[in-house]
């Protein structure tokens, strides 16, 4: 089975092919130096670069890869969740396609797919606790299948990558933040009373950003030393040596590293209080095992922010401790791209679940419904 992902539900517009289950090629294209101008991603901007980047994308993927247009089975897309101009790009390309070549339509929800990605190189063992951190959401799941996934917390307002990128926004980093402050936060040690570990004084597993990156605004406001004067070029590579002279380096990266902390510390927290409350077979009780496995098979941490060093390594620890394999995409995939979109389509695909040329783009904030059609079959496939 040959599946195609195409990927456009913010600001990286990307295509791959898998065949079961191995990566055969990616192309993609990221719009991060144009949004960068403005401090954050602009969606009509956005949807026009889909537009523009979608049609040569797929031709230089068949190119590299030497599959045909009518050897694909199944076309795999983001419907949701995501800026809707541009998840419509994609979602019209792929029944364009679909419609030209007689190839099936899967509809992918972008967030089971990010925590899919590793395995692509690894083989993910069910049950397992699944942590998304990304720009747009901090989700928590119970994965029993690569198929069925149950949300236990959700993002109450901003995500753990919203807090990355505002707070180097206020410390005028360029965008997308995040790789700043994590490079630059391994220059120092951590001040953990400097900022606060937000929305942790609850017994629930909801996130909740907003209060932190208010709390590092306002400390910039009141050091306002801390802010660059000018804005370092966003293509070169990350170090202390991009802050401008003049500015209290040590400083900048103390602010970084406290804010790695809290953010890690925060999704910690709230991960181990996951495993301990339900850490049990689907539909029984709890475990009762605080500290202990339960019948967890491993933690799976997924998404932007899983390419934060400090998050990585605290989720190690935890992992370590609670005697789980901790599983990670590599760095490449944890951004948004095509290749988890095709391997998460390919996953629905084999269980028998597609989309009609109906399928609707799902913008963020709407939960994405589970839709799917009955077995249809694909007549072409290999497996």
């Amino acid at each position: 089975m040959i599946v195609l992902g195409i990927e456009t539900s913010c600001d990286e517009t990307a295509v791959a092919l898998v065949q079961d289950g191995r990566l055969l090629g990616q192309e993609l294209a990221t719009q991060a130096d144009l949004h960068s101008l403005f401090g954050g991603v602009v969606p009509e901007i956005a949807s026009r670069e889909h537009l523009r980047l979608l049609p040569s994308l797929f031709e230089a993927l068949l190119a590299s890869t030497a599959v045909a247009a009518q050897d694909i089975d199944v076309v795999s897309v983001a419907r949701g969740p995501g800026l809707l101009g541009s998840l419509l790009v994609g979602l019209s390309f792929a029944k364009g396609l679909c419609l030209a070549t007689g190839a099936a339509l899967v509809g992918v929800n972008h967030l089971h797919a990010h925590l899919l990605a590793p395995g692509l190189t690894t083989d993910i063992p069910f049950p397992c606790l699944g942590l998304l951190a990304s720009g747009g959401h901090t989700h928590l799941y119970r994965l029993d299948s690569a198929t069925s996934f149950t949300l236990l917390g959700r993002t109450l307002d901003d995500a753990a990558g919203e807090a990355f990128d505002k707070s180097a926004k206020a410390l005028n980093l360029p965008y997308p933040g995040g790789r700043f402050i994590d490079v630059l936060g391994q220059g120092a040690e951590p001040d953990i009373s400097l900022f606060p570990r937000p929305y942790l004084d609850n017994d629930n597993l909801d996130f909740s950003f907003s209060g932190l990156k208010t709390a590092v605004a306002t400390y910039v406001a009141s050091h306002p030393e801390l802010r660059l004067p000018k804005l370092p070029d966003p293509s070169a590579p990350v170090s202390l040596e991009v802050l401008p002279p003049g500015v209290d380096r040590q400083a900048v990266a103390m602010v970084c590293a406290s804010l790695n902390w809290a953010i890690a510390e925060t999704l910690r927290v709230k991960t181990e209080r996951a495993l301990d409350r339900f850490g049990c077979q689907p539909g029984g009780q709890s475990n009762g095992q605080s500290g202990g496995k339960g019948d967890w098979a491993a933690l799976v941490v997924a998404g932007g922010v899983a390419a934060n060093r400090v998050v990585r390594r605290t989720m190690a620890d935890l992992a370590d401790k609670r005697g789980l394999p901790l599983i990670l995409p590599s760095p490449d995939l944890c951004t948004d791209n095509a290749a988890m979109i095709a391997y998460s389509g390919e996953k629905l695909a084999r269980a028998g679940l597609f989309h009609g040329l109906d399928l609707e783009a799902v913008a963020r904030g709407r939960a994405v419904p589970w839709d799917y059609l009955s077995t249809r079959s694909t007549d072409r496939s290999t497996g």
